[in-house]
């Protein structure tokens, strides 16, 4: 692993003399988000390898391996992106809650239960996002997700309910918070160790996106799921802020103008992937990208619902505006929580 984020340290930026209106020849590397799942598949490498390189006539060229190739879980990406031991990394927001409070805003678990709010609370949270990064020498350049982050149990499971006295594989503080409430036990692990955890009943339950829980095969070893989004993981884009700056500004505007590209298009996916993955885990005919499976997919009743929202607003957002500073605080309200009707209160 050292070996590789030494070599991926290395300024990677040979601008050669221009010709008129010619760009200069720019290699990147890039760590991507997990590389067996969707977002990176479908939308990350072709963005870096192959529409950069369109849009700039071969001038721009990227390497892309997922932040789990280089032997990472996640919530470091940030960190080395702030040294500049990685030029450009993905990774998703709440990981960095421990770094800083405010990453996890967009997603308090709970709070956003449909593609379109979620949407709209992302694209409301850029601003904010983008002044903290700064704070950490990182520039963001966007903000994609995954599909609607649900929960699976290998147990008998009829609603939000009953996670009471289980245990949950959690991703994340936020998570973490939600099952506490909803009087579960949770459990900090990464995702790819959660197969076999629920194998071994270490855990009885995970929470993960729809679909990315069928591709890991999540339901070959869980038999429930209650289709009501609890989270999402939203996908922060960024690169370290010396590294960007020492890139040609025409090189920068092209990568500025594509990103927003490739966050349409993981968002336009995002209502699809979330759909193919309850149809994969149910096993119906309208499984069309991943595995059919034979797992209970229980449709959120109105209690689920009224339970979901006593614990955001008596649990979740109390607990998360605690250790969020005023001015973070302040920036929720006017942003994501404008966006949804809702406000923390210091």
């Amino acid at each position: 692993m050292k070996a590789a984020l030494a070599a991926l340290a290395v300024a990677s930026f040979a601008a050669a003399p221009a010709q008129a209106q010619d760009l200069p020849k720019t290699q990147l590397k890039v760590v991507g988000s997990i590389s067996s799942l969707p977002p990176y598949r479908e939308f990350e490498v072709p963005f870096w390898t192959k529409t950069l390189a369109e849009k700039s006539n071969g001038a721009i060229t990227a390497e892309i391996k997922g932040f789990n190739e280089m032997g990472l879980k996640g919530p470091e990406v940030l960190r080395l992106m702030s040294t500049g031991a990685l030029e450009i990394g993905a990774t998703v927001l709440a990981y960095l809650a421990a770094d800083d409070a405010t990453f996890e805003a967009v997603d308090i678990a709970g709070l956003l239960t449909d593609v379109d709010s979620a949407r709209k609370a992302t694209d409301a949270s850029k601003a904010m996002y983008a002044k903290v990064m700064q704070k950490f020498g990182v520039k963001l350049l966007g903000i994609g997700t995954y599909p609607a982050q649900v929960i699976y149990c290998n147990a008998e499971l009829n609603g939000l309910a009953d996670v009471k006295g289980k245990k949950v594989r959690v991703a994340g503080r936020s998570q973490s918070e939600l099952v506490q409430a909803l009087g579960g036990t949770p459990v900090t692990m990464a995702f790819g160790e959660v197969v076999p955890a629920m194998q071994n009943k270490t855990v009885d339950c995970g929470i993960t996106g729809t679909l990315s829980g069928n591709l890991a095969k999540w339901n070959e070893v869980s038999t429930h799921l209650v289709a009501l989004p609890v989270s999402w993981g939203q996908i922060a884009y960024a690169t370290n802020a010396k590294t960007w700056e020492r890139l040609d500004p025409r090189v920068r505007a092209v990568i500025e103008t594509e990103v927003k590209g490739l966050e349409k298009n993981i968002w336009d996916a995002a209502a699809y992937h979330t759909a193919q993955g309850l149809a994969c885990n149910a096993g119906t005919d309208e499984c069309k990208i991943g595995t059919k499976g034979r797992m209970k997919v229980i449709q959120p009743s109105a209690a689920d619902r009224a339970l979901l929202k006593k614990v955001v607003d008596e649990t979740m957002l109390p607990k998360w505006a605690a250790r969020c500073s005023a001015d973070c605080v302040a920036d929720f309200n006017q942003t994501i929580g404008k966006t949804v009707a809702v406000a923390a209160k210091k």
